[in-house]
């Protein structure tokens, strides 16, 4: 702590500990501006080099170990009250310690897109008028004028002002009275105290709940008993009701006058239990999520803040969100890939959502048909309660799976004989279809039939991929559009073809072996335009289309009561996948798509097309279920000393220059060898998966320890040793704790 002055007229030293917006990788002191008080979770304008930056105070008269006098004072600050509370810091720079992320970075991303920038926190407040005389004060100077006098009472009846539209509702157009008696000085223009509540989601007739059946009322029996912290992992198959005990869970807690947090993996499952919930839920809600406008996202988020939401549904980055009243966390999906950031700071939003209910004390459930493998080592172990709903909700029977092997079998644009005759019985029964491809396009490569060219990236180790619908080919890695050659540029034959399928053929085909069928398409370029995806979902929810064709964004978590078919046209990619969460990933990937079929009264019927029939962890996953594979996928990575049963963190580099990135990794392991116990094990450095991405080459390094705490050891003093190397400075490199793939 600096020394106070000895001179009694010189103001006290404030020193501000700030997190600035910048890759850092540390804190910076400042000292405190040169009038007003300073708090913690204030947004500030700092000196940094020749420029000026936007910082976030996480600290104010912390010891300091720079001398005073070096110390640059804080510019200027933006916020009259704090944006953040003390929980918030904690939590946020808790994260960043464990991620070894920058906290300037951890800290404004928690932040909506605005105040991320050096903009004055929004005032959505609705325009009005107030009156500054009451009516019956100024009578006399308004004889002659009776609209401003009208107008006048109206106002002195609401002490706070009224809307323009409340005005208007009373007296007609009131433009020109007001304006004469703000010039005359009996009425201002204001901003009224309307709470950011009333433009929230809120039904206002609730919905009575359905009969809980005894599995369901175990699991929300078991949960309600739980006093402060409690980690559930509610793991049930496809269609048992989860979301019901959701709602009965989430009810209790607002009953309690605390506030909730439901987590999903993708904005496609938000409207669907937006919905639900807005039916069920007597209580403000409001939505988080990427594809809401800036003002959109900055209101939800001060109305959580601000405790007048009571529930927050949002994908991952809404774990960050400020909850005063917090008193329980749902993490819907809890398996799904996509709560894993994997750019700038990355990390899982479903451990997050576990250490965020750690502190405020609370219970967290993880949801799942398909629990990852390090979550169920959590339940088995103990750490986690493992709850179970093994049967499908009402009368609902599993679907029957089966499998078709298309080894030597001719395939019309990847759709086999057999499920095409199934195809046609179900849609002549007057049923829904859906197939599931994970390959959007029309063609994953097109080629010259005379020379083998191929249309490969420019910047990336990948094919471009055909989209007839636009003329184009494009790099699904880099984002490179090209406009469909109509030669071959290598030998400028006519004679380029499609090779391989993509939603765009497969769409074609059926709409040929189909004419007049509804059919929609659901993939992501299918759902661009704001709003289409929640259209396309809601007319297969009615069965407007009787075939749904689409990818992940299909097979994940929706509510498709008419379909009893589903086809899976390719699966044998994840059998043998490089990654070692590869199988676990196809082994998820199918229940969830298996589990649309069959959800109402109607039996269902999967088909899975594969040319490897026989493989064991297949096998299993359809004899035995999801819980059996899960079993000796963990017993394999027990083997082979993988996660859960070790811990690991990746070292990323690349660099416009070839072997800058391995050269920059070969430093890296010689830093962290003589920092790191003999227990810590090194992986490479080796080539990524897709060497060049967007032009730039990149390579990683693993490094794996058989605790956490072992690992956190190596990476606190690891990751100053590398800023400080010289090649660090003439590349990116970034390090992901837990890292989910390979990449």
């Amino acid at each position: 702590m600096p020394a106070a002055s000895t001179d009694p007229s010189d103001p006290p030293v404030v020193v501000a500990r700030v997190a600035v917006a910048a890759p850092l990788g540390e804190l910076l002191d400042y000292l405190g501006p040169a009038s007003g008080e300073i708090s913690p979770g204030q947004r500030v304008l700092v000196p940094l080099g020749r420029g000026r930056r936007l910082g976030m105070v996480v600290a104010v008269n912390q010891p300091t170990s720079v001398p005073v006098a070096r110390l640059k004072r804080i510019t200027a600050v933006l916020d009259t009250t704090p944006l953040l509370r003390a929980q918030d810091l904690s939590f946020l720079l808790w994260a960043t310690d464990y991620y070894r992320g920058d906290p300037g970075e951890a800290l404004f991303g928690a932040l909506p897109g605005r105040l991320r920038r050096a903009h004055p926190p929004l005032d959505d407040r609705p325009l009005g008028w107030r009156a500054l005389t009451p009516a019956t004060a100024v009578q006399p100077h308004l004889a002659r004028a009776p609209r401003q006098r009208e107008v006048l009472a109206l106002l002195s009846t609401a002490p706070q002002g009224l809307t323009d539209a409340a005005l208007h509702t009373a007296l007609g157009d009131c433009t020109s009275p007001l304006r004469a008696l703000a010039k005359r000085g009996f009425v201002q223009r204001c901003r009224l105290q309307v709470s950011t509540a009333t433009v929230l989601t809120q039904h206002p007739q609730p919905d009575p709940p359905p009969a809980l059946n005894r599995h369901q009322a175990d699991a929300e029996a078991a949960i309600a008993a739980g006093e402060g912290f409690g980690c559930f992992l509610l793991d049930g198959v496809t269609g048992s009701g989860k979301t019901e005990v959701y709602l009965r869970l989430i009810a209790r807690t607002l009953g309690a006058g605390q506030q909730v947090l439901v987590l999903v993996p993708e904005i496609g499952l938000t409207p669907q239990l937006r919905e639900r919930f807005a039916r069920r839920v007597p209580a403000p809600m409001a939505v988080l999520h990427s594809a809401l406008s800036e003002t959109e996202r900055e209101r939800a988020w001060r109305a959580a803040a601000a405790g007048q939401a009571r529930l927050l549904l949002g994908t991952r980055s809404a774990v960050f969100t400020p909850l005063p009243d917090l008193g329980l966390v749902i993490v819907d999906e809890e398996h799904d890939l996509s709560l894993k950031q994997q750019e700038g700071f990355r990390y899982s939003a479903r451990d997050l959502a576990v250490r965020r209910a750690q502190q405020a004390g609370c219970t967290v459930v993880l949801g799942s048909a398909t629990p990852a493998l390090e979550t169920l080592h959590n339940a088995r172990s103990g750490r986690y309660r493992h709850l179970r709903l093994p049967e499908r909700a009402g009368n609902a029977a599993a679907p029957e799976i089966l499998l078709a092997d298309i080894r030597a079998q001719p395939l019309q644009t990847g759709l086999s004989h057999a499920l095409l005759t199934r195809m046609e019985q179900e849609i002549d029964a007057g049923n829904q279809v859906l197939l599931f491809l994970n390959r959007r396009g029309f063609s994953p490569v097109l080629t010259c039939h005379d020379c083998g060219w191929v249309s490969e990236c420019a910047h990336c180790d990948a094919r471009m991929t055909l989209h007839r619908d636009r003329a184009l080919l494009v790099c699904h890695h880099c984002g490179l559009e090209q406009a469909r050659p109509v030669q071959c540029p290598y030998c400028q034959s006519p004679d380029l073809r499609p090779l391989g399928q993509g939603t765009e053929r497969v769409e074609d085909t059926l709409r040929q072996r189909f004419p007049g069928l509804p059919l929609a398409r659901i993939d992501r370029d299918s759902t661009r335009r704001r709003g289409e995806l929640e259209r396309l979902l809601t007319a297969a929810a009615r069965g407007e289309h009787r075939i749904l064709l689409g990818t992940q964004m299909l097979a994940k978590g929706h509510h498709l009561p008419g379909v009893t078919l589903v086809g899976v046209l390719d699966l044998d990619h994840g059998l043998y996948g490089s990654d070692f969460r590869a199988t676990e990933r196809m082994a998820q990937l199918l229940v969830q798509v298996a589990g649309r079929a069959g959800r109402a009264q109607r039996p269902g019927t999967v088909m899975v097309q594969t040319r490897h029939p026989q493989h064991p962890m297949l096998q299993r996953l359809l004899r035995a279920g999801y819980g059996a594979f899960a079993t000796a996928a963990l017993a394999e990575r027990k083997e082979a000393n993988l996660p859960p049963f070790s811990h690991q963190a990746m070292l990323r580099a690349d660099s416009p220059q070839a072997q800058a990135a391995l050269d920059f990794l070969t430093q890296a392991l010689a830093t962290a060898r003589a920092l790191a116990p003999a227990q810590v094990e090194f992986w490479g450095p080796a080539p990524a998966q897709m060497e060049r991405r967007a032009g730039r080459v990149r390579a990683q390094l693993l490094l794996q320890a058989p605790t956490r705490s072992l690992l956190q050891g190596v990476l606190a003093p690891l990751l100053p040793a590398l800023r400080g190397l010289k090649a660090s400075r003439d590349l990116r490199w970034s390090m992901d704790v837990d890292p989910q793939e390979s990449l």
